[in-house]
Formats: C-alpha cells, structure tokens, sequence
C-alpha cells in the first residue's frame, strides 16, 4: 500500500469515528416561528441548508398565505365568478387534497372555506372586532361556507360553485410546511431530525443518544408559559400536532370566544374541549384533523380516531370544577 493510499485510508477512517452533532436551525415565517434540529455529521454546515429552508418556506407561505395579497390563494380568493378555472401550484393542489379528505372524514367539522366567518369573529387578516356579530351576519357568512363548493377537476384546475366562496388553509398550512421540509432534509441525505413551526411536528428517525424524539403537549390553560409541557410524546417516524382554545381568544361581556369555530353554527366552539393532538404519518393531516377534534368534541371525535389507520389522539376535556379530564384513543402514547 502506498502512502498516499494509507493517508486516504486513515482519513476516512477517522472521520467515521467522528461523533455526530446536532444542528439547530430557526427562524420565522406563516405568521409564527420554527425551530429544527438534525443529527448530522461533524464538518456538516448549516449556512447552506438554513438558506434552502427559508427559500422552501418562502414558496409556501407565497402560495396559501391570506395576508399577502399577491398569494395563491390571495388570487383565488379575489375570483368573483363560477367556473373561472385557476391552476393551482402543486404546493397548493396538494393542500387541497387533503382538505378535501379531511372534509369528507370529519363530516365537514373541519372546513376550509370558513375565512368570512374567522375574519367576521375577528380572528383573521381584517384584525379583531370590537363587537360581537349579530346572528344575521353569522348566517349571511355561513351561506358562503362549504368545502364541497370546490370544484377540483382531474386536470388539476380548481373553480369555485359558490362566486362568494373564500379560503383559510391556515388550520393546515403549518402542517403541510412541516411536511416539505422534513422532505426537504431527507432529500439532502439526513435521516434523524425534528421540524417544528408553529407546534406542529414532524421526527424522523432519533435523537442523536439514540433514543426517541420527545415531544411536549403545552397545558392546555390560557395563563401557562409556552414551555409548560401537559404531556410529553415519544415519538419515531410520526407528526404531531396540537390544536387548542387557550391561545387565541378574546373575551367579551364576561365570556372567552376561541379562534376554533363550528362550521355548522358559525360561532366560537363551546363543547368543554380545551385541547386536542393528533399523531399521524404526515403533518398535514395531523394539523387538520386536530382542529376538527375540537369541533367534534370528545366522544365522537375518539370514534372517528379509533377508525383511522396509523393516527392516535389525545383530547383534553375541562371539567366544570376547572379538572382536566384526558380522553385519549387506543394506541396513544404519553411518558
């Protein structure tokens, strides 16, 4: 052996033996702020990756963000007639998708066409109201709600059946964002990392001791720090994501009105749920269909879970006497 082969050999040699480290990587984007952290190699930079994460995010937040009027769905939402095709990106079709499956299965608790109502409750791009909507207003929004007045063709163009129909993907979009860059990492050759934005998670594979990524559920009361962990989630190759009434709300004559409402009445939920997370295979889906959970309530809301291949829940009840109450379905795992 020469020795320039026997230098390359011990090079080699040397840097498999190199214990790995844990990149942390953040920022802010959809309105709120993510945080990442990969098992990855030594001499591994974060310059290069940081900038492809912010640039993917940036794409996203272009296509389904209601704040930028120059947005995808900004564009489609301006649309004033029925049947005027518009061809969505393939970030936005994908959402799309699975609004339109998570409509079907929750039986329209989650919907994807109630921003007249979320910006009527104040809780949208048109900012808080001071004065609670009068039942006239409440009903004249619900008749504009209704994820089936899509019309998504298998050509990939979408139209609307209802010319006054708009839409909020924001129950969804985190979780979709969560989704593309752990695609995005996997594709540049990691294999363990934890992609959260917004509370919404995705692990893959573990951490870098070997053992699962933990992940907290916040106590569901509106006076607890962020990091005041109800329940901790082990989790391998799962997304979690948590929906909840103690974040955004306001109060108004004595009452508390949550962000999350009802599709079928148009008003704030009022069913005792204060929390629900959803484990799933993708984010997307988890996103979604823990906001349905709180429009469900508990008992059917655990049904429908139970009939779901690969997704566990765990919703979070507050007694009258302030107890919570943990409703959690089959296989959920808490520590």
């Amino acid at each position: 052996m020469t020795i320039r082969a026997l230098v390359v050999m011990m090079a080699l040699v040397c840097t498999a033996c190199l214990p790995q480290k844990e990149m942390r990587l953040g920022g802010a984007t959809m309105g709120t702020t993510y945080h990442i952290k990969v098992v990855a190699g030594w001499f591994t930079s974060d310059t290069d990756l940081q900038a492809r994460i912010d640039q993917r995010l940036a794409e996203i937040n272009r296509s389904m963000s209601t704040y930028d009027p120059d947005s995808e769905i900004s564009r489609f939402n301006r649309i004033h007639e029925t049947d005027t095709p518009f061809t969505p990106s393939d970030d936005f079709a994908a959402v799309l998708r699975v609004a339109a499956e998570l409509h079907r299965l929750t039986e329209g608790a989650w919907d994807g066409t109630l921003d007249p109502l979320i910006n009527l409750w104040g809780f949208g791009r048109k900012g808080p109201t001071d004065t609670l909507p009068n039942e006239d207003a409440i009903q004249t929004a619900l008749s504009n709600v209704g994820f089936d007045r899509i019309r998504m063709d298998a050509s990939g163009t979408i139209a609307k059946r209802d010319a006054a129909l708009t839409l909020d993907l924001a129950s969804i979009a985190k979780g979709y964002g969560v989704d593309a860059i752990a695609r995005l990492l996997a594709k540049n050759g990691f294999n363990d990392y934890l992609v959260e934005i917004g509370g919404e998670v995705v692990a893959r594979g573990r951490r870098r001791d070997g053992n699962p990524w933990m992940v907290g559920i916040n106590r569901p009361d509106r006076s607890a720090a962020l990091d005041d962990v109800y329940k901790a989630v082990p989790l391998i190759d799962r997304a979690m994501a948590t929906s909840g009434d103690y974040r955004i709300f306001f109060r108004k004559g004595g009452r508390i009105y949550s962000h999350i409402l009802d599709p079928r009445t148009g008003r704030p939920v009022e069913n005792g749920v204060v929390s629900a997370t959803v484990v799933a295979a993708n984010c997307t889906v988890a996103d979604g269909l823990a906001t349905a959970l709180m429009v469900m309530g508990s008992q059917k809301g655990i049904d429908l879970v139970n009939r779901l291949e690969g997704v566990e829940c765990l919703i979070v009840v507050r007694q009258s006497d302030g107890r919570f109450v943990d409703h959690p379905s089959r296989g959920f795992v808490i520590r």
